[in-house]
């Protein structure tokens, strides 16, 4: 059966967002989710907040050449219309974007597949906001962070933090170090997702698959959050370590063991499955001690 759709939601402030679909419908593609009405209602939002915008021309030119694209260049395409369309300055343009935002999601499960409204705008980061050629000559590291905090708590950050991590590993680990103690889930497990050194659909970050210990710090604070929606993202993120450096992965894991709660013991047997699937000695005895 084709699964529920949820309708295009007006919010208060006027805000307006494409309907779409809880999971992906058989027959359909991710590519839907950015096509005429999602541009038409990136097109509303903005105008609410920046009446100078030229929704004519801005809908010419997102649709120009948009239906070949696939979802990830759905958004790439659609950032490079916003930047020809918002003010040339990325700090000026980041906060039209941000004052454009829906609120931000009140739960971390069935959230649907409308928050793929704000994949230009997470590539739009990516793409702008490492450079202080786009900013008047001025660090965009801040202005980008912000950025980056509001739009993971309405979609996910995951694929515009990471080159960040690449460009500047050490500032942006303190950043989201800091965000592993925000109250907001979705903040939090950006602090895990986004730093996974294997993420798919994602750029891999090089260091951290060869050297994955800068990050650990983060996984230890996260090891025991209070949602799953984070702990899973640990086991993940150990998933991706384990791949490349097994024996550090069931070590900390081994670590992990020693006063366990139960929802740790299930991120630890989350974290060893697919090794385990495949027979190693190490993952097999770690999910027997972690039942």
């Amino acid at each position: 059966m084709p699964s529920k759709r949820t309708t295009g939601a007006l919010p208060a402030n006027g805000q307006r967002l494409p309907a779409a679909p809880r999971t992906i419908e058989k027959g359909s593609t991710l590519k839907t989710l950015l096509d005429r009405e999602a541009i038409d209602c990136l097109v509303h939002n903005l105008q609410l907040v920046h009446g100078q915008l030229d929704g004519a021309s801005f809908r010419q030119r997102a649709v120009e050449g948009l239906e070949p694209l696939a979802i990830l260049e759905r958004g790439q395409h659609l950032a490079r219309v916003l930047r020809e369309h918002l003010p040339r300055a990325y700090a000026a343009a980041v906060d039209i974007l941000l004052r454009s935002l829906t609120p931000p999601l009140t739960r971390t499960n069935d959230v649907g597949l409308g928050v793929f409204f704000y994949l230009p705008h997470v590539c739009f980061v990516a793409a702008y906001g490492l450079d202080p050629e786009h900013n008047d000559g001025r660090d965009p590291f801040e202005v980008s962070m912000r950025a980056q905090y509001e739009l993971t708590r309405r979609f996910s950050a995951e694929f515009s933090i990471r080159p960040f991590l690449i460009r500047w590993p050490e500032r942006t680990l303190e950043r989201l170090m800091e965000w592993t103690r925000d109250p907001d889930p979705h903040v939090r497990r950006l602090c895990s997702e986004g730093t996974r050194p294997r993420l798919p659909w994602a750029t891999r970050i090089p260091a951290f698959v060869k050297d994955p210990s800068p990050v650990l710090p983060i996984l230890e604070t996260l090891k025991d959050d209070p949602d799953l929606y984070v702990r899973r993202s640990v086991a993940n993120h150990l998933g991706d370590i384990a791949k490349d450096h097994p024996r550090l992965a069931f070590d900390l894991c081994a670590r992990w063991l020693e006063g366990a709660s139960a929802e740790r013991k299930w991120l630890i047997r989350h974290a060893v499955r697919h090794p385990a699937k495949k027979g190693v000695k190490a993952a097999l005895q770690l999910r027997k001690m972690a039942a």
